[in-house]
């Protein structure tokens, strides 16, 4: 699906606050009501728009265990392996970069145990050669 230029502004605003009633989104885009919740429900059908999420400070669960996990992939298996991480609930997000690693996992887990036993399950995948593992200590947001 194309997305235009108000499609753009409109997300940019959602991913500001997913929460913002439709009006006041619509007198920022200087467009009507019903254009803007067309414009929402055409994005999330079409697939672009995913989730209306939060997000919390950072220091908001300092409980939690975070870290990036940096991935190389055996050969051509890079869509086998995006495939298994994304059905686990420990991988946050997965960012395809270049260089060294394939792949950057972040993952988010409660306890250090758990992050074991998500360390052990992603290491144990198909199609990964070698992964590398920092645990996220403290975040700076500028």
């Amino acid at each position: 699906m194309l997305i235009d230029e108000l499609d753009r502004r409109l997300i940019a605003l959602l991913r500001a606050d997913s929460r913002k009633p439709a009006a006041a989104l619509a007198t920022a885009l200087k467009v009507s009501r019903g254009t803007v919740q067309n414009r929402i429900d055409r994005l999330v059908w079409s697939g672009v728009i995913q989730a209306f999420t939060i997000s919390t400070r950072p220091d908001a669960q300092t409980h939690r265990v975070r870290a990036v996990m940096s991935i190389a992939i055996e050969g051509e298996r890079s869509g086998v392996v995006l495939r298994a991480l994304q059905g686990l609930p420990e991988v946050s997000a997965i960012h395809t970069t270049n260089g060294r690693w394939d792949l950057i996992a972040d993952l988010d887990v409660e306890t250090l145990a758990d992050f074991s036993v998500a360390l052990d399950r992603i290491r144990q995948l198909e199609g990964i050669a070698v992964t590398e593992t920092s645990i996220l200590l403290a975040t700076h947001k500028f």
